[in-house]
């Protein structure tokens, strides 16, 4: 099937966290919106953006986005903030979104560029993509996903269990499925099943 532009004129913030195993997927994602015909705003933590890793460097996630984009990303808490009163996005999708960050959103802390963007951009009524990637998700973190899955314009990318053996508690996003999921939610819906099996 040849690739629709399903979100064509949408303007579409583009959050990572830092999962940083899973970045390089992240970055297939995003070329699937760019795909889709998005226009996409890059957003990045303050680990993303000051940590290197075994699995990439902070400059080198700046750089591609970047050359993704055509954007440098949003990366402190004061260039997020406008997010909100400027009604920047049509919709904001996090991800990986880390337990942490799912944490703080659910308990309103603003401490971060990714959370600032979260609670400006939910100020406007307009949809928050959520897409879980955490070790704890059905362990500490199970009350805060909870939570957002009952919080108003908070959607889900479908979820399922990534190693039901050797990290029993984990949860990770199927991509797959992102678009979809931002489709659905620009018409108030969550997309189903949310249990990816």
């Amino acid at each position: 099937m040849e690739t629709e532009l399903k979100l064509s004129g949408k303007k579409v913030g583009f959050a990572l966290t830092g999962s940083f195993c899973t970045l390089e997927a992240a970055f297939a994602h995003l070329q699937s919106l760019l795909d889709a015909g998005a226009d996409v705003y890059p957003i990045i933590s303050e680990n993303v953006a000051k940590m290197d890793t075994r699995f990439i460097s902070a400059n080198e996630t700046q750089k591609r986005l970047k050359e993704m984009t055509g954007r440098d990303a949003f990366k402190t808490i004061q260039e997020a903030e406008p997010i909100g009163p400027k009604k920047l996005l049509d919709v904001l999708v996090i991800l990986p979104c880390t337990g942490n960050t799912a944490s703080k959103i659910a308990n309103a802390i603003t401490d971060t560029p990714v959370t600032m963007a979260a609670k400006a951009h939910l100020r406007n009524e307009r949809p928050l993509i959520i897409a879980i990637s955490t070790n704890d998700g059905l362990s500490a973190n199970a009350k805060n996903i909870g939570a957002l899955l009952n919080t108003r314009n908070v959607y889900f990318v479908p979820f399922y269990q990534d190693d039901p053996l050797k990290k029993t508690r984990s949860l990770a996003f199927y991509g797959p499925l992102l678009v979809d999921t931002i489709l659905e939610a620009m018409k108030g819906k969550q997309i189903q099943p949310i249990l990816h099996i």
